[in-house]
């Protein structure tokens, strides 16, 4: 299977120039963690999520509507392709510890991304034991979390 036959194509994405209250916003609206930034030829420059938000701006009092997702974002992220195979986008994600990964074309391109709650809801022509396995190694707390003491 491959990453085309499962990922989300109805993408919404910021530039590096938006504030960090507007990728929020659009976070918000469209109900997702994670926002693809692409210059103006819509090819990927970085990403913002919420956790970015958070720990990046808000935990260090910078001004939301100030700050720029470019100050923030992670430059040059893990990529991947529509004809990626899904074993490989769960390698990715499980090395990398990462939910999503943006999908691009040739040119670099943003075309879609593909999220573990994609595999999951695909769950049955994925197999839902790799889907399990690749939450597992992101998360990778082997049972054990500091809120557990």
């Amino acid at each position: 299977m491959e990453v085309k036959e499962c990922m989300s194509t109805k993408v919404c994405y910021c530039t590096p120039n938006s504030s960090v209250k507007d990728a929020a916003k659009l976070m918000c609206d469209n109900h997702v963690g994670c926002i693809p930034v692409c210059n103006n030829e819509n090819q990927i420059v970085g990403v913002i999520t919420d956790r970015d938000v958070i720990l990046r701006s808000i935990a260090c009092d910078k001004d939301v509507c100030q700050t720029k997702v470019s100050d923030i974002m992670t430059c040059n992220p893990c990529c991947c392709t529509p004809d990626t195979t899904i074993d490989e986008a769960e390698k990715l994600m499980s090395g990398l510890q990462i939910r999503r990964i943006p999908v691009c074309d040739t040119n670099n391109k943003i075309v879609g991304i593909i999220s573990l709650g994609d595999l999951a809801h695909h769950g049955k022509e994925v197999g839902t034991e790799h889907v399990c396995n690749t939450l597992e190694n992101i998360c990778n707390c082997n049972g054990n979390t500091k809120n557990a003491e």
